[in-house]
């Protein structure tokens, strides 16, 4: 099995920048594509970005521009930076992660970012 660790929410005005980090620790050789996703209050939990083992990114339209997944496959971390923070970026965000030969799931706990107006 897979387990994960998120780190780095918080409060942070308009504009500024945070950097969400996801360690993954188990059968870490079997993840295959890590990701963020989020779920702001009263909405569906959506996709902002994800990264698959070999390095392919894809971006929600939302965020394209202003936030960059990358991943250290050495330390097993997947990172979300997050520059040009807007308000309606404030949600829990939720790491997860897509391992093993029957493409298993597993999510993170969330870590809350709230961007101020």
């Amino acid at each position: 099995q897979v387990q994960l660790v998120e780190s780095g929410g918080g409060l942070v005005q308009a504009g500024g920048s945070l950097r969400l980090s996801c360690a993954a620790s188990g059968t870490i050789f079997s993840i295959k594509t890590m990701g963020w996703y989020r779920q702001a209050p009263g909405k569906q939990r959506e996709l902002s970005a994800a990264i698959t083992r070999g390095g392919s990114t894809n971006y929600a339209d939302s965020v394209k521009g202003r936030f960059t997944i990358s991943r250290d496959n050495v330390k097993d971390t997947v990172y979300l930076q997050m520059n040009s923070l807007k308000p309606e970026d404030t949600a829990v965000y939720y790491c997860y992660a897509i391992y093993g030969y029957y493409n298993y799931s597993r999510w993170g706990q969330g870590t809350q970012v709230t961007v101020s107006s």
